[in-house]
Formats: structure tokens, C-alpha cells, sequence
């Protein structure tokens, strides 16, 4: 099974980590890259150790990496990939929370990182406290119903002009999980194109304040 690793920041309020955030980047980037997000939403909360694993295979375009190919582009060939890479990222959540002997913990992700917590959170055993998606897709709806192991909250935000990953995909979700009962919030920001901007980020963060709360 391949072995997922990545950058990570330490709580501001420094010492030992009371929540776990693992961040999932976007195709063609790296973890590193949502280090300036995870510095924003740890000034909200100070004892989160955030962890931002570098997808496991090098991206298409680009330099950066991916969690799954995007060469195939039918939507079989998208779950059957993010359910394929989901293994090896379930693993290292539970190592993380292991290592650093947390229970509560949130995933977070954006765009191909979002596809992939979606994936994976509401199928996890021990559910995360939150999962915050962000101009991603729910990949393989049709198995959920069957595989649902927890209705952890789920916030989703996308840019409305969004040209690669289209807005309308955010609203299926939604409409997906809402008919599993997960509790859905959903931020659609009018001109935002793909990207993080403080419509998204401020949301966010609240979100995810009142899931540890």
C-alpha cells in the first residue's frame, strides 16, 4: 500500500494538539500549498495540528501531485480512482491520530482534495468531527447509502463561476448527502472562480470552530 506523507504545522498556541485537520490539495499542487489556510483557521483554532499529505502520484499537467488520474474523465473511472487512493489516505489518518494520540479530528479539502474527503469521511468508522469540501464533487454517490458509517456535518463551498469544477457538482453533493440525512451548510460565492477567497475561508473556519465546539 503506498505510504502518504506531508507537511504539517503545529498549533499556534503551541504544545500538545487537543484536534487533528488533515487538508487534501488539489490536483497538480502540493500540501504545502494549504499551509496558508491551515495558518488561518489556526489562528481560530490554536490547539489544531493540521497535516497536509502530498497526493500519492505525480499530477498530469503540472509539477505538483495528484490523488488519482484525471486522464480518464468518466465519472466510473473518478470514484474508481478516488476509491483506489482512499485506502492508502484512510490509513494515514488513523496513523496521524495514533501517533499523536487525538480523537477529534476534521478533514478538509479542495477541489480533487475535496473529491477525496468526501469520498472518504462519511465512510470512515470513527467519524470526523467535520468535513469541509471546497469546490470538489461527491464521485461515487450511488454507493453511499450502502457504505454511510457516520452523518458527520459537512460544509460546501465553490465559486459560482468555478470553469473547472462547476458549481452544479457542489449542489448534487449537497443534495446527495441531505437525502442520507448528513447535515449539509453550503456557501456559494457569486464571481469566485477556482479558488479560496475570504467569502469561503471566513465560513470555513466558523464551521469548523463549531464542530469542535
Amino acid at each position: 500500500m503506498t505510504i502518504l506523507s506531508g507537511p504539517t504545522r503545529a498549533p499556534a498556541a503551541g504544545g500538545k494538539p487537543r484536534q487533528l485537520i488533515v487538508l487534501c490539495h488539489g490536483a497538480g499542487a502540493r500540501g504545502d500549498q494549504l499551509m496558508n489556510f491551515a495558518g488561518n483557521v489556526g489562528k481560530a483554532l490554536p490547539h489544531a495540528l493540521f497535516i497536509a499529505p502530498n497526493g500519492p502520484v505525480e499530477a498530469d499537467v503540472g509539477m505538483g501531485r495528484q490523488w488519482f488520474p484525471l486522464h480518464d474523465r468518466r465519472p466510473a473511472a473518478l470514484a474508481a480512482g478516488a476509491r483506489q487512493t482512499g485506502i492508502a489516505l484512510n490509513a494515514f489518518i488513523d496513523a496521524a491520530l495514533e501517533e499523536h494520540k487525538i480523537q477529534d479530528y476534521a478533514l478538509a479539502g479542495f477541489s480533487q482534495g475535496a473529491m477525496m474527503v468526501l469520498q472518504i469521511g462519511p465512510r470512515r468508522a470513527v467519524a470526523p468531527r467535520g468535513i469541509v469540501a471546497l469546490s470538489g464533487a461527491l464521485l461515487d454517490p450511488f454507493t453511499l447509502p450502502a457504505e454511510l458509517r457516520n452523518r458527520a456535518p459537512v460544509m460546501l463551498g465553490h465559486g459560482e463561476e468555478d470553469p473547472v469544477v462547476p458549481a452544479y457538482l457542489s449542489r448534487n453533493a449537497a443534495a446527495t448527502l441531505q437525502e442520507n440525512d448528513i447535515p449539509v451548510e453550503m456557501v456559494i460565492v457569486p464571481g469566485l472562480k477556482h479558488g479560496i477567497d475570504e467569502h469561503v475561508l471566513i465560513p470555513a473556519t466558523k464551521f469548523l470552530q463549531r464542530a469542535f465546539a
